[in-house]
């Protein structure tokens, strides 16, 4: 009777530690580990294009920013997961009304804003990259409509997310990197140019996109910093090249615009270009 009585007690023992196991357990999952989402919006960049990506969808890969970023912020969200949205070709009017990708929605924005409403507590930020595309030609006479179609879109689209988030989910922008330095590499012509796509094209788009995003409250993402856009004094040395300017350099690191054919030349980022633009935006997320 008294071994009996023993193992009953023993039992008891083992049942309130489990219990009480189980339930600090259930206290960490709900407080570190519930499953949230990082909502990824945008162009081509968003998708992770890349020439070496599938042609019958679009090209896309799952090495770009986004799937970069998904695995830096882990160690802050073990269960995040990723809503991958962006669209190749996507223009801010597109964004906005749809007609380049297919969304159950209609829009991508339309698209975004049911599954930001559906998990409003549930979301732990967003990004966003547009307005590349808005511009029709890549000279100087494109440049008054492509700013004039981002001044109208991108402060309806970024209002239009706040409002399905509400105030707290943090949602960040970027500024975009210089694919036209590559033409420093064609002699002194390229080079002209290079100076004045740094001038007149991408810094123009980059001071319009950081007032806009700042107008609205958005964190910003200093790609064009990262890849070092407008540093024609820094001299390095490119392998196979020699001596260029450092956002030269690293704009033929980071993208595949330098590349030869068939995979070249590509405006997009490589892995190592996507986990350059990945890192800045962790920086302004804090992860």
């Amino acid at each position: 009777m008294k071994k009996t009585l023993r193992h009953a007690g023993l039992a008891a023992l083992l049942l309130i530690l489990a219990t009480a196991g189980t339930a600090a357990g259930a206290n960490g999952s709900s407080l570190d580990h519930a499953k949230l989402y990082y909502v990824s919006l945008g162009d081509s960049l968003a998708a992770g294009v890349q020439p070496i990506g599938d042609p019958t969808d679009l090209y896309r890969t799952d090495a770009g920013y986004a799937e970069q970023l998904l695995a830096m912020a882990r160690g802050n969200f073990p269960k995040l997961a990723l809503i991958k949205l962006g669209c190749p070709g996507e223009t801010t009017a597109t964004m906005i009304a749809g007609g380049i990708c297919p969304y159950p929605h209609g829009s991508q924005l339309d698209e975004a804003i049911a599954f930001l409403r559906a998990h409003r507590s549930k979301v732990a930020f967003i990004t966003i990259d547009i307005g590349a595309n808005d511009f029709p030609c890549q000279e100087a006479q494109c440049i008054p409509a492509g700013v004039t179609s981002i001044n109208t879109n991108l402060p309806s689209i970024l209002v239009a997310l706040r409002n399905a988030t509400g105030p707290d989910v943090p949602i960040v922008g970027m500024t975009i990197y210089n694919p036209f330095l590559a033409a420093w590499l064609l002699g002194t012509d390229g080079q002209d140019y290079a100076r004045f796509s740094a001038t007149q094209l991408m810094g123009p788009l980059n001071v319009l996109l950081r007032g806009l995003f700042q107008a609205a409250g958005v964190g910003i993402a200093d790609v064009e910093t990262t890849f070092s856009s407008n540093d024609f004094d820094t001299l390095v040395e490119l392998p196979g090249v020699g001596t260029v300017p450092l956002n030269v350099a690293k704009i033929c690191v980071l993208t595949w615009v330098c590349a030869p054919p068939p995979l070249g030349p590509d405006n997009h980022p490589n892995a190592a270009g996507y986990g350059a633009i990945a890192g800045a935006f962790a920086i302004t997320l804090g992860l």
